[in-house]
């Protein structure tokens, strides 16, 4: 046996290494050197006349990059990978960062539902474990996407419900505050409750509003493709914090609603959809805890559709009741 370990007879030719001698010059083991050549990563020059493995120089630079690859923690089929294809790299390191971004989210996740449980009384650690419990590490919204398609009525275009999905399910946070996990972890429980379990296009669909009730006049997909437009220029009030009042955000609210009834926007019509809006029920809490979700602690909340919602429904009730002028508003 040679003093390289690996039963070669004499030395090697000029310019070409035993497995022993490439594994010192490389700086690895033996075994290192073997695993790599067995899975094709590693070429030979050439075979001994016992048939014991000679590797040239090349072999040293591509065991480096192995090497290298390797401590980034990419796995050996992806090594390979780049090994063999030119323009591999890049995507592969692509991959890689998406999903250590996923890793990290999740840790990060992991780390404020440790720090809310910790920083709790023994009171609150009950509950606030088996909210935790009901989530996946890293969560989804996937449930809150089922509740808007469940609440909304039936048959609306494919592209309105996307758009009103996109809108009300608030984008879960990277990095959270212990305070988001524990308000993410509410509004999952909210809608996950058994309430919110019926088919859609049934009676048992709990908070439904008049605009989604059959007969009642209302065309859905002329609301919720308008509404965007009236949440944005009353969110830019709230942002100001300003006080529901007559002016663009509501003139544009109260038209939308018109359209959707294929009614004209009179002072009577704003009377009339004031009384009705009133006596809806609400899915505040839903908002509530999105809007928590959505700003960590202690930055005011950003306005959600909902806050957008009640702020025209009052400056609707406000302009609309005895005191207030008949007038459908000038704008200001």
């Amino acid at each position: 046996m040679t003093a390289d370990g690996t039963g070669g007879t004499g030395p090697a030719p000029v310019g070409v290494w035993s497995i022993g001698q490439l594994a010192e010059r490389a700086g690895v083991t033996v075994k290192t050197v073997r695993f790599y050549s067995d899975r094709g990563l590693l070429p030979e020059a050439a075979r001994s006349g016992g048939g014991h493995r000679r590797y040239g120089p090349e072999a040293l630079d591509r065991l480096r990059l192995i090497r290298s690859l390797r401590g980034l923690d990419l796995p050996v089929p992806e090594v390979g990978r780049v090994l063999d294809e030119e323009d591999a790299l890049e995507d592969v390191i692509e991959v890689q960062l998406r999903e250590l971004g996923t890793r990290l989210t999740a840790l990060r996740w992991r780390e404020a539902a440790l720090r809310l449980l910790r920083d709790c009384s023994a009171e609150e650690r009950a509950e606030r474990l088996r909210l935790i419990g009901g989530l996946s590490i890293p969560p989804t919204t996937a449930a809150l996407a089922r509740f808007w398609r469940l609440w909304l009525p039936a048959r609306l275009p494919a592209r309105v419900v996307s758009a009103v999905v996109e809108q009300a399910v608030p984008r879960l946070p990277d990095d959270p505050a212990p305070a988001q996990v524990l308000a993410f972890a509410r509004l999952h429980a909210f809608v996950s409750g058994p309430c919110f379990d019926s088919a859609p296009g049934t009676a048992a669909r709990p908070g439904q509003p008049e605009a989604h009730l059959p007969g009642k006049g209302y065309r859905p997909a002329v609301l919720y493709e308008a509404l965007p437009e009236a949440f944005a220029l009353a969110s830019a009030q709230l942002r100001a914090g300003r006080a529901p009042h007559r002016g663009e955000a509501l003139d544009c609210f109260a038209a939308v609603h018109a359209a959707a009834l294929n009614a004209r926007d009179t002072a009577d019509f704003r009377r009339g959809l004031a009384r009705i809006l009133a006596a809806e029920p609400r899915i505040d809490h839903y908002w509530q805890l999105a809007a928590e979700v959505m700003t960590p602690p202690p930055a005011p909340p950003e306005p959600t559709p909902g806050a957008a919602d009640n702020w025209l429904r009052a400056a609707l009730q406000a302009s609309t009741s005895a005191a207030a002028p008949a007038s459908t508003g000038d704008g200001h």
